[in-house]
């Protein structure tokens, strides 16, 4: 099996429809909130340059896409999906490192940065160079966190002022970079630690 990584384009449109339906499957069966998109809009980061498709010959595989905010101050993947044919051999890290890659190049000077509730992600995010941060640490355009309306969990956002979530939001900073090795960087992800703030933070919001 070959499965290639590419930044996807005009001849991807055909594939739009198919990912936006693998995203919301996943959310259903992982019963997590995720922020709904359309075919249209995945079109449009396409045209942008701004998506990253998986494939397995002509048969989709995986996907990602990338949005800027504060005038590309920040920059957030989104949408990390790999389809249920393809889950368990790694693919999904291979696709957060392309566009993390392709992230760095095209934009130097951006913060990267995530919110999610997967611990799969939260791991591959650490072995990168992410940090867990705060959402005040986060962009502050009301834009992004308008996108979240459509998830499960808009209403708990809301009564935090868009301060906290059940999400845990992590931050690359490429001027806080250091030079530890891959290593350091896996070692530095704790998953009982991470499990353990998810009950807080879950027990605390739910109340």
């Amino acid at each position: 099996m070959k499965i290639n990584i590419v930044v996807a384009t005009e001849e991807h449109y055909k594939y739009a429809e198919e990912i936006c339906e693998t995203i919301y499957q996943s959310a259903i069966v992982r019963g997590t909130g995720i922020a709904k998109r359309t075919p249209e809009y995945i079109q449009n980061k396409m045209d942008q340059r701004q998506a990253i498709i998986a494939l397995d010959g002509e048969k989709f595989a995986g996907f990602c896409y990338i949005e800027k905010w504060q005038n590309g101050q920040f920059v957030v993947h989104s949408g990390l999906i790999v389809q249920p044919d393809y889950r368990s051999i790694g693919l999904a890290k291979k696709i957060k490192k392309f566009v993390f890659d392709y992230t760095r190049k095209t934009f130097p000077e951006a913060k990267i940065f995530g919110i999610t509730t997967g611990l799969a992600v939260m791991k591959i995010n650490s072995e990168l160079g992410y940090k867990p941060v705060p959402f005040s640490e986060l962009t502050e355009d009301p834009e992004f966190w308008n996108g979240c309306k459509t998830c499960t969990n808009f209403n708990i956002l809301q009564s935090k002022q868009n301060k906290m979530c059940l999400c845990t939001g992590m931050l690359f900073d490429p001027k806080t970079e250091t030079k530890s090795s891959t290593q350091e960087k896996k070692n530095s992800f704790d998953k009982k630690i991470l499990n353990r703030l998810k009950k807080i933070k879950e027990s605390l919001l739910l109340k």
